[in-house]
């Protein structure tokens, strides 16, 4: 008995609508073809369906409704066309042509993704290349895929694919450019800041001095006239001139923190916009990292994140400052995204971000760590690593929720976040990660554990080459 789908897609054209595919798409997202012929029909049936559908693929064989295979149109004209072809095959059962073109299939679940399922396609022999393949949808049912539009398919998204790069490269220079430009800004407003600051700082200075000198004039005065007369009483009473002696001290001294606190910030920003890559800097991490907290203390105040500081004695560290402040802020920024997230939550621990640097040697348990890691995520040999070198290690570790497995692999991707859109752009880690392995030679860890928070950790050479090279 011939069986054939209600839901049968056009056959008229080897073209299908692309625009129903994506990259994640799987084979039974396209054509799929589901004519079916028991094997003790005569072969007459199978030149019925081919003759009345010429554009389709192949025919699934079944046994009393099981199924047994798949004969495509192509092999079977081939076997008509041999000597005698038509007498042997078309008035007898199916069941003896089968044993002839048992071998030829390529069997597929139905998610199997379209690259996946073209690959293997072209990793047959030859003789089978253009052969159909057969998409097994359920335990039972079995349908017909023309390789011809799966290969058309990985085409369309290997098309599809190459443009996302394209747009999500253009998307990643339009970003860098507007840090460059915001980093300018910054750098200017700085510099412009720092001359009105330096005028209030020092005409503070002048107005302690100023006041100094006019209360030692005042004090001998009173001690020279102590009967001042009524009228320079009342005067005193009026301005409190007590209250005045005693206060303006205090405020003098409040502009004279307040405009050394604008001074650290300016300093913080122009750090932190330092846009010179010619050559590296002989660097002081702390001052780096204490820069980036300043720009960050009103959101870590607001938050009620406490910050831990665990500082080892360090010497001037060769590095791209700027580059390396954005990297500070980046994952400084994202522990407290994390923070924030986690105290929506029924959570009673004091939310906190260590911070810990320490010169270490490079020892066999980072070997056993890089030994783990294959030569593609390395991206260089193994075995060159310099056994006795030191390095600088920077950890910054909060106690948030945590990254699931699923998320690791992924999170130093290009325009990956798990943040709402507006939010975040994708771009923090991947930059830094660049920023780290690229321009400084170094490596940029992970170890985080779901419920109890992340650590992430930079390894920096202590001189100016690559740290594994």
């Amino acid at each position: 008995m011939v069986m054939m789908s209600e839901s049968l897609f056009s056959s008229s054209s080897s073209v299908f609508l692309t625009q129903d595919i994506h990259l994640e798409s799987t084979v039974q997202d396209l054509p799929l073809y589901s004519f079916q012929v028991d094997i003790e029909e005569p072969g007459i049936a199978l030149t019925r369906i081919f003759e009345t559908h010429p554009f389709i693929p192949g025919v699934i064989l079944t046994d009393r409704g099981k199924f047994v295979g798949m004969i495509s149109q192509r092999r079977f004209l081939k076997m008509l066309s041999r000597p005698y072809g038509r007498e042997l095959f078309l008035n007898r059962c199916i069941r003896l042509l089968h044993r002839f073109v048992t071998d030829q299939m390529l069997i597929l679940s139905g998610n199997t993704p379209i690259l996946e399922a073209a690959n293997r396609a072209v990793q047959r022999d030859p003789e089978k290349l253009y052969e159909p393949i057969v998409v097994r949808l359920f335990p039972e049912e079995y349908q017909v895929l023309d390789t011809q539009q799966l290969l058309l398919a990985q085409s369309y998204l290997h098309q599809l694919a190459t443009q996302l790069l394209h747009e999500k490269t253009q998307a990643q220079l339009i970003q860098t450019e507007k840090l460059v430009l915001l980093g300018q800004m910054v750098a200017g407003l700085a510099h412009e800041l720092r001359n009105p600051l330096n005028c209030i700082s020092g005409n503070a200075r002048f107005i302690q001095e100023s006041y100094d000198a006019v209360l030692t004039v005042l004090d001998a005065y009173e001690q020279k006239f102590p009967n001042s007369g009524k009228e320079i009483e009342r005067l005193k009473e009026h301005f409190d001139l007590e209250f005045v002696k005693q206060d303006f001290p205090d405020l003098i001294k409040s502009i004279q923190v307040s405009s050394e606190r604008m001074n650290q910030l300016v300093s913080s920003l122009r750090s932190f916009s330092y846009m010179d890559d010619s050559s590296k800097q002989e660097t002081d991490i702390h001052e780096c990292l204490d820069s980036t907290l300043l720009i960050l203390k009103n959101r870590l105040k607001l938050a009620g994140i406490e910050v831990v500081k665990n500082y080892a004695d360090l010497p001037p560290i060769p590095c791209y400052p700027g580059q390396l402040s954005q990297v500070f802020m980046n994952l400084i920024v994202n522990g407290i995204d994390a923070l924030e997230e986690r105290m929506k939550t029924d959570w009673n621990e004091l939310p906190q971000i260590e911070i810990r640097t320490q010169i270490k040697p490079l020892s066999d348990q980072h070997f056993k760590f890089y030994n783990r890691l294959s030569k593609e995520e390395l991206n260089f040999p193994i075995n060159l690593f310099e056994r006795t070198k030191d390095y600088l290690s920077i950890k910054i570790i909060d106690n948030a929720l945590g990254i699931p497995p699923e998320i690791k692999a992924k999170i130093f991707d290009n325009f990956f976040t798990t943040k709402p859109i507006g939010k975040g752009t994708g771009l923090g880690l991947a930059i830094s990660y660049q920023i780290i392995v690229e321009k400084h030679g170094g490596k940029l860890i992970l170890n985080s554990t779901p419920g109890e928070g992340t650590e992430f950790e930079i390894i920096l050479p202590l001189d100016n080459q690559k740290l594994l090279d």
